[in-house]
């Protein structure tokens, strides 16, 4: 067997390259994977915005997987954006049948601008059939509020008070992420079956923040992909640590990048060039 990790993306594209399907296969590629891809929408977005979601049915999506993992092998998958119930519970239905070793849930449903991208029934398709399913799962603020119909936390405070109604949903890993604070600090909070912790890091001071939720959960599925068989939650734990780590680094390293005239992306190579 190859000591080489098979990882798989389930995302939409982004042809400005820094976010979803192209942002993930640059991670999982970084980080010493072989990455795989399952495409759910095609997407007419660049750095400035997203202007259009053509969303790919079900039964493909469904075709595409149940292909590839006739073939190929996969330790990890990273499931980002999912347009309806139907993509869901079609996800939820072959990967409960053929489970992967590791699966990280990025619930994105919100844009940077604040438009709900996902209908009512694909929100609670997601919390309901997708958020179980999962090992990880990584919302941001705004995406925890829609998953549960809340407020979006405003404090370090608040985010603690929701921290349960998440663990509720049944994911055991929720990594709550404290990016839309203000702050010289990004205070992540993640919680364990055995306890929850705090995960900071210092702000820095960038405008190229395009697909960095896609990037975290992308190198949290890697760096798990790289774990042994029956790896204990210390070693999870770390493996979101690792994840963030290369995060903060492709962050600071990405003013190297001169990539379109919004926000721009994070250097998702800073270790190779």
């Amino acid at each position: 067997m190859s000591s080489i990790p098979h990882t798989l993306t389930i995302a939409g594209s982004d042809p400005s390259g820094g976010a979803g399907l192209q942002g993930d296969l640059k991670t999982l590629s970084a980080l010493g994977t072989y990455a795989t891809n399952v495409i759910t929408a095609v997407i007419a977005q660049n750095t400035r915005g997203v202007a259009a979601v053509h969303p790919v049915p079900a039964t493909v999506i469904g075709e595409q997987l149940e292909n590839l993992l006739d073939d190929v092998r996969i330790d990890a998958v990273k499931i980002g954006m999912v347009a309806d119930r139907a993509v869901a519970e079609t996800l939820a239905e072959v990967l409960g049948r053929r489970r992967p070793r590791w699966i990280v849930l990025d619930p994105v449903m919100v844009a940077k601008s604040g438009d709900i991208l996902v209908d009512a029934a694909g929100i609670a398709a997601v919390r309901d059939v997708l958020v179980p399913l999962a090992d990880v799962i990584t919302p941001n603020l705004p995406e925890a509020a829609v998953l549960l119909d809340a407020e979006t936390p405003r404090s370090p405070d608040a985010m603690e008070a929701m921290l349960p109604a998440l663990q509720a949903l049944e994911a055991p890993y929720v990594l709550l992420k404290g990016g839309h604070l203000s702050g010289a600090t990004c205070p992540d909070l993640l919680a364990t079956p055995e306890r929850s912790q705090w995960l900071p890091a210092p702000r820095i001071a960038t405008e190229n923040l395009h697909g960095t939720g896609c990037a975290l959960s992308s190198a949290i599925a890697a760096q798990l992909a790289h774990l042994p068989p029956g790896a204990d939650g210390d070693a999870i734990v770390g493996a979101i640590g690792e994840a963030k780590r290369w995060l903060h680094a492709a962050l600071d390293a990405s003013p190297q990048l001169t990539v379109g005239q919004g926000r721009g992306p994070v250097h998702h190579f800073h270790a190779l060039w």
